[in-house]
């Protein structure tokens, strides 16, 4: 089964011609070379590229390893070029292609060369990645599915496929598998033999038993504001270890590297500043998250809210987590001063949305909660509660328009509503 990562290909086909060497990253198994050597070459034939003119190397396959020498790939890759017609080099898992920066900066330089690459080593397992190219890079970060990219392949409603979602993630190679024990067993091998083995060794890490405990406290507290010091405590009164703050700030900062958690700051509407500490950390993919903690603690509320985030990252919006400082008075009618916290603030280009996510709204004094720090915001950008049982989007009297999860997942255009 074909499934179609539509949102990717256009950024390729964007991207076609402008003289830099376009860099696909992300996890292991999100799709990267299903996405170049299938989705865009497709594109490319049906756009009347000769299959001569469409070059492509795997450079893990036994047959291919000689090409992993500078020396004997360069000549190669130059005898192919056979006219002044553009040709495009699609080169798969190229980190195993030594000096690859300097082979492939060469081969982009030249003007009638289109290059794309994946890569899924410690290198191209980070972000960091971009600048191994000297200004010469263009980087397409992939997800895992979406949603609505995971609607596409199954076979069922959006009510039973959300369940799936929710449990199993979005792994095309996990969605694609239809037996559940199975869609477990590959979670776990993925998370344990691929994506912790690249981050210890990447890191050259050697604990990994406070790696895999650190990675199972944010797994059970996502959405939830934490920094190293607080982690520090955790770690001392559940686990009785003398880890140190800065040492999970590294750990935090190698699971951030490796694409497998993000994180989001918190931003002073009023005062349009932002607050350093503490953040939140949400997983890139839910089946990983809940494979890390033996799929207990399946709070739908909490990774509602992840797949919200990460929806939101997949469409490119840059998000925040929002604070609305407000003035009160306590039972006493003591003056105090209280941070109302807005989900989520989005920006992208000249648009901005505020979205709260509530699971359920089962009553109006659960709306008024939800919409009281959306009420504190003074601007005229647009404002949402997203929420599972809501029949149809509408806008309450205060001008904040609810949505249904689903809408919100399978329409993208629904938030301009």
């Amino acid at each position: 089964m074909e499934i179609k990562r539509d949102l990717y290909l256009d950024r390729l086909i964007q991207r076609k011609h402008n003289g830099l060497v376009k860099i696909i990253t992300g996890i292991r198994r999100c799709g990267k070379s299903y996405l170049l050597r299938k989705l865009f070459k497709d594109h490319l034939l049906t756009q009347g590229v000769p299959s001569d003119h469409i070059i492509e190397m795997a450079f893990d396959i036994f047959e291919n390893e000689k090409y992993q020498d500078p020396n004997v790939f360069n000549p190669w890759a130059n005898s192919r070029i056979v006219d002044d017609k553009m040709h495009y080099f699609l080169l798969d898992e190229v980190q195993l292609l030594k000096k690859f920066e300097f082979v492939l900066n060469g081969l982009a330089y030249k003007p009638n060369t289109d290059v794309y690459v994946t890569g899924s080593n410690a290198k191209f397992l980070s972000k960091d990645i971009i600048t191994e190219f000297g200004g010469r890079g263009d980087e397409i970060h992939i997800y895992p599915l979406s949603f609505r990219e995971f609607m596409s392949a199954y076979d069922g409603s959006p009510y039973d496929g959300w369940k799936e979602y929710i449990l199993y993630g979005g792994l095309p190679t996990v969605v694609l598998e239809k037996n559940s024990e199975q869609k477990v067993n590959i979670l776990n091998h993925l998370l344990k033999e691929t994506y912790l083995s690249d981050i210890l060794k990447r890191n050259k890490l050697k604990n990994i038993g406070e790696m895999e405990e650190l990675m199972s406290i944010l797994a059970s507290s996502i959405g939830s504001l934490t920094n190293p010091n607080k982690l520090q405590k955790t770690f001392k009164s559940v686990k009785h270890s003398r880890i140190t703050s800065s040492t999970i700030t590294k750990y935090l900062n190698c699971l951030e590297d490796s694409f497998l958690i993000e994180s989001a700051k918190r931003y002073d509407i009023k005062g349009k500043n932002y607050i350093e500490t503490p953040l939140k950390y949400y997983y890139t993919d839910l089946g990983l998250r809940n494979a890390q903690i033996n799929f207990r603690q399946l709070e739908v509320p909490h990774s509602m809210e992840n797949i919200i985030y990460n929806t939101l990252k997949i469409r490119q919006f840059n998000v925040d987590v929002g604070i609305v400082p407000v003035n009160q008075r306590n039972e006493k009618n003591i003056p105090i001063r209280k941070q109302l916290e807005v989900d989520f603030v989005c920006n992208k280009a000249s648009k901005r949305y505020y979205i709260q996510s509530a699971y359920l709204l089962p009553d109006e004094e659960k709306t008024e909660k939800e919409a009281r720090s959306l009420r504190q915001i003074s601007d005229f950008f647009k404002k949402f509660i997203i929420t599972t049982d809501s029949p149809a989007p509408h806008y309450n009297e205060e001008g904040i328009l609810i949505l249904n999860i689903y809408d919100f997942l399978l329409k993208p255009e629904i938030i301009d509503f």
